[in-house]
């Protein structure tokens, strides 16, 4: 293999003097001491941990450092444009009003919304606080929100109107909640509206400049509870930490920088950047991996309300959007909508993805059609995002990998035991360490005990290294089905499954989807005698979950389902019963 080849998998022709500098000594010169992305160790619950020394200590030191870039444009949704500065002064004024409540260090709120302005404010002026910020997955139904709230213990719940309307009837499930606040509600009974206590936000810029509170906040205090769902039970809270939020901004600079020597160029002075943000906020992804970089380096997030291709293309014209991405999916109606050409695209330099597998064709036709540079990576809720990162030539080159970790981050392939490190090449169980692993599971002592070990996370992803440090994904050994960058837990929909009378046996496998990655599909044995249609049983799951949960098709079969000698269902065997839909998504 040649020297730009050493995977042997490029997807376009890549200069044969590419690259110029190998990973270790890009990552030698880039943490130098005295340069940007130096490293130090310091020790994070008892374990000597390499830190970014230059990141900014918590939260609310980004909120101050944000408020720098004055009037350049935060966020843009439809006709709201909310600057900096305004969304420094609607922050510390809700901050003010959240105090006054009572809310205090340690202290949890949970919130829920759609990609609002909004969002980022309350965010914000929670966590700078020393508080706890909860941002449930604003496509959860009721219950669903329920349980995050009272599983949070949140004393103040903050929601759209929207979510409030699914949470309506669950209030009494909660009598911790000292105050529902709603923004962009309808005067709800009982409830405070956000815009009385900070205004909407074309009003924000117009708010008094009042200092923020100041908390006494240490970079390794809790500033977040992320839910991610576990294979059984109910889903479980990562409690993060500011410095698991300020790590990715260093990281995401880290591997922008790399891919710059890697060229042979010289790394440039950060600039403003316009980002189409189409992903929920509620993600790690977007809040931890995006916002937080966005936010040091003054860049603007335009949102969306719904992912409509069209308007992406229209919003990409006018503002001279400059990345976008999320999910492969967005990448792909991009690519293949019919009125592409009657769009000007040109500015886009980068279309980044990640949370559900792409393919190489993708990559190669990102690059070739659009002059844009794919980047895609590897993290999870549990590792608040970044761990690794894959963009540029590299990416061109290696179009099945998720790249090679970031210089605070330290990758091992570890055999079932969960202690032997497997060489290079073989795969096993991915484990990973670094300042962006999360505390643990709120108040899950055992789910704690098994998964983060010795500042080490034990990710259930299956996955192997090859001799330069790449990391390639293999299989997830957790029973989960990733829809477009949604996981899916097979358990959740079995058990929904399940509570149907006719249903004695099911199980949800994942069938690939050619945009989506994977969609989820059910087998089902009936009770004898008993009755049931597909949508019948669609219809059940989708009055329980969400709806991007519900199976895209079923199949009965007459028997149980095939089970190994441990009880465990055979789910591979069952995968063959949907090979007309994996047939059409090839």
């Amino acid at each position: 293999m040649s020297a730009n080849d050493p995977a042997g998998e490029a997807v376009v022709p890549l200069d044969p003097a590419w690259p110029k500098m190998s990973l270790a000594e890009a990552t030698a010169l880039l943490t130098a001491p005295g340069a940007r992305f130096e490293m130090e160790t310091v020790e994070i619950r008892g374990v000597p941990t390499r830190v970014w020394k230059n990141a900014p200590s918590d939260l609310g030191a980004l909120l101050d450092l944000s408020r720098t870039h004055g009037e350049r444009p935060f966020t843009i949704l439809d006709d709201e444009r909310v600057s900096y500065e305004a969304n420094w002064r609607a922050t510390a004024t809700l901050a003010h009003a959240l105090k006054a409540m009572g809310v205090a260090k340690g202290d949890r709120v949970a919130f829920a919304m759609r990609n609002l302005p909004e969002w980022p404010m309350v965010f914000f002026a929670i966590t700078t606080l020393g508080a706890i910020a909860v941002p449930l997955n604003a496509w959860w139904t009721g219950a669903e929100l329920s349980y995050g709230i009272a599983d949070s213990g949140a004393k103040i719940v903050i929601v759209d109107g929207e979510r409030y309307v699914r949470l309506r009837e669950h209030r009494g499930e909660l009598p911790l909640v000292e105050q529902w606040i709603v923004a962009r509600g309808d005067g709800e009974a009982g409830t405070l509206a956000l815009e009385t206590l900070a205004g909407a936000p074309p009003s924000w810029s117009a708010l008094a400049d009042t200092d923020r509170p100041r908390a006494d906040i240490d970079s390794d205090d809790a500033a977040t509870i992320f839910y991610t769902s576990g294979t059984t039970g109910q889903p479980k809270g990562a409690l993060g930490t500011h410095r698991n939020l300020m790590s990715n901004i260093l990281s995401g600079g880290f591997s922008a920088a790399r891919s710059f020597l890697r060229r042979g160029e010289p790394v440039p002075e950060p600039q403003p950047r316009t980002t189409l943000t189409v992903i929920p906020m509620f993600h790690v992804t977007a809040c931890s991996a995006s916002l937080m970089g966005a936010m040091a380096a003054g860049h603007t997030t335009i949102f969306m309300r719904k992912w409509d291709a069209v308007e992406a293309m229209e919003i990409i014209e006018r503002e001279k959007v400059n990345v976008t991405g999320g999910v492969p999916t967005i990448a792909w109606q991009l690519i293949e909508h019919p009125d592409r050409a009657k769009y000007d695209l040109s500015s886009l330099e980068a279309i980044a993805y990640g949370g559900a597998p792409s393919a190489p064709e993708l990559v190669k036709r990102i690059y070739e059609e659009f002059g844009a540079l794919p980047g895609n990576g590897w993290g999870m809720t549990e590792t608040m995002a970044t761990v690794t990162s894959h963009s540029s030539e590299d990416y061109l080159n290696r179009p099945t990998s998720a790249g090679p970790p970031v210089a605070v981050a330290d990758l091992e392939i570890r055999a079932d035991d969960g202690v032997t490190v497997l060489p290079t090449g073989s795969v096993g169980e991915l484990w990973a360490r670094g300042p962006m692993i999360v505390k643990g599971y709120w108040n899950k002592a055992q789910a704690t005990a098994e998964t983060f070990v010795d500042g080490w996370v034990r990710t259930g992803d299956l996955a192997r290294l090859d001799a330069e440090g790449f990391l390639y994904i293999v299989d997830r050994a957790k029973d989960m089905v990733l829809r477009g960058g949604e996981n899916i837990y097979s358990s959740e929909v079995e058990n929904a499954l399940y509570e149907h009378p006719a249903v004695t046996d099911c199980a949800i496998v994942g069938i690939p989807h050619r945009t989506l990655g994977e969609e989820p599909a059910a087998v089902v044995h009936l009770a004898p005698g008993m009755n049931a249609t597909e949508a019948e049983l669609q219809d059940w799951v989708r009055a329980r979950l969400a709806a991007f949960k519900v199976p895209v098709a079923i199949r009965f079969v007459a028997d149980t389902l095939p089970r190994n000698a441990n009880g465990k269902i055979l789910k591979k065997d069952l995968k063959t019963l949907f090979a007309d839909r994996e047939a059409a998504a090839a």
